[in-house]
């Protein structure tokens, strides 16, 4: 969502009875990880993560859910989407009013957003506002009513969002890109489903995905900030009583879409032609999944390629020619599966000259090893963005989230540097040969 769309409630919305609901937790639930950070995980099968901050005075709380598009059927397309949406719209204790107005009365932020394996509702509040964000967040997700009229509202502001989406083919390549790549398989799939999934979709077919998939053993809540880790988890406790998310912990309905083989497509090339000033292009291919220990080599790679203003194609296209103001690589990791790709966006005339020399960069890298230089930006820049995305309390509640949720584990943040700084140019040749080396996919979009 763009905009600032959840939150907390009226009067009704006054903080749950922690001394009442702490007795149903016992403290030995609650496991000790890094340092600061905590780990419980409730009989439902719903884990709680978080990190003590003490030197902040704000606290980001997040409700994470292992749902996004790639578990929608072709039916469903969007479903996910649509949820997020939805459940800001009113709950059986508040008005979507009551949502808005609580949590922005006393300063704070909310949001969510989806992607194609998880869903996100987070705030962002003072820590002494932390006991409403917990409850008015989880009474938000745990208690939606999908009121018709609600549906058939945000239904046409999703179309309005597919269609803007349409308008800025700067991002639409990356997703013709993704469906060149993986095909038929659910991750090929817009987030935002299409216009002929959203026109038709019901409030009982949205409900019933609702129900079915919103398990709390496929969610993992998580905060981090100036807290405190029992009266967190009491106060979700106390927030999701009575809830279809206190039930006993069970398994989602229907099986995940990552239970079917991802299956890569043929090597193809898509174009739309779209009256723009630029040639908009992604040129790439599969990946590696977020659970190859790889990644970290990978991230290395991606980097000296194309991850910054010292990287060989800025360098290459921009500096030295002048054929592309925004030119870059990046990699997308799921669960056993995964794309790089090589964006570019250029005067049309100029198109074949970029392609030429992004393949040729691509060659290089995968036949030759990196310099050791090159190899000390890129560990270099990992490092950087690891350390100095943890200055707000948002980014450290989403490394705990997605650790979590994604990979059942949450690394430190000195392992994780050790993991980097442990990466060799031979790591990196090894991966630069394997997806840098194979057949190639593009995607344009342009004028013709």
């Amino acid at each position: 969502m763009t905009t600032a769309s959840a939150a907390a409630g009226s009067s009704a919305a006054t903080s749950p009875d922690v001394s009442q609901s702490f007795s149903t937790v016992p403290s030995s639930l609650a496991q000790p990880l890094d340092g600061t950070v905590r780990r419980t995980v409730l009989p439902s099968g719903l884990r709680i993560v978080t990190e003590n901050v003490p030197a902040m005075r704000s606290v980001s709380f997040g409700i994470w859910v292992g749902v996004g598009s790639r578990d929608e059927s072709a039916a469903d397309g969007g479903a996910s989407h649509f949820l997020e949406h939805l459940l800001f719209k009113g709950t059986r204790r508040r008005t979507a009013l009551d949502i808005s107005a609580a949590i922005e009365a006393v300063g704070g932020e909310t949001n969510a957003f989806t992607t194609k394996e998880y869903t996100c509702y987070y705030a962002r509040v003072l820590d002494e506002d932390l006991p409403l964000a917990i409850d008015v967040m989880c009474d938000a997700v745990a208690n939606s009513v999908l009121n018709p009229s609600d549906v058939e509202t945000e239904r046409g502001v999703i179309l309005e969002e597919i269609a803007m989406s349409e308008d800025e083919p700067a991002d639409e390549v990356h997703d013709l890109h993704a469906e060149l790549v993986f095909g038929d398989h659910p991750l090929a799939r817009l987030i935002s489903g299409t216009v002929d999934s959203i026109t038709p979709m019901s409030r009982d077919q949205i409900d019933g995905f609702y129900h079915a998939r919103y398990e709390p053993a496929a969610m993992v809540i998580a905060a981090a900030g100036r807290l405190d880790h029992d009266l967190v988890v009491a106060q979700v406790v106390a927030a999701l009583a009575g809830t279809d998310l206190d039930r006993p912990a069970g398994v989602p309905d229907g099986p995940r879409s990552m239970d079917a083989p991802v299956v890569y497509a043929p090597p193809r090339t898509a174009s739309r032609s779209k009256d723009t000033e630029q040639a908009h292009l992604v040129l790439g291919g599969p990946g590696i999944g977020r659970r190859d220990e790889r990644r970290f080599a990978a991230g290395v790679l991606n980097n000296v390629l194309g991850g910054g203003m010292s990287s060989r194609l800025f360098q290459e296209i921009r500096e030295k020619r002048g054929l592309a103001y925004s030119v870059f690589s990046y990699t997308s990791q799921y669960a056993e599966a995964g794309t790089f790709g090589v964006y570019a966006g250029c005067a049309p005339g100029k198109v074949d000259e970029v392609l030429s020399i992004a393949r040729d960069q691509l060659a290089l890298m995968a036949a030759d090893p990196i310099t050791e230089a090159e190899l000390r930006r890129g560990k270099g820049m990992l490092k950087g963005a690891l350390v100095l995305g943890l200055e707000d309390t948002g980014s450290r509640m989403s490394r705990l989230a997605k650790g979590e949720l994604l990979f059942g584990d949450i690394l430190s943040v000195d392992e994780l540097l050790r993991r980097i700084e442990s990466v060799s140019v031979e790591d990196v040749s090894e991966i630069a040969a394997e997806i840098l080396g194979g057949p190639d996919y593009l995607a344009l979009i342009g004028p013709r």
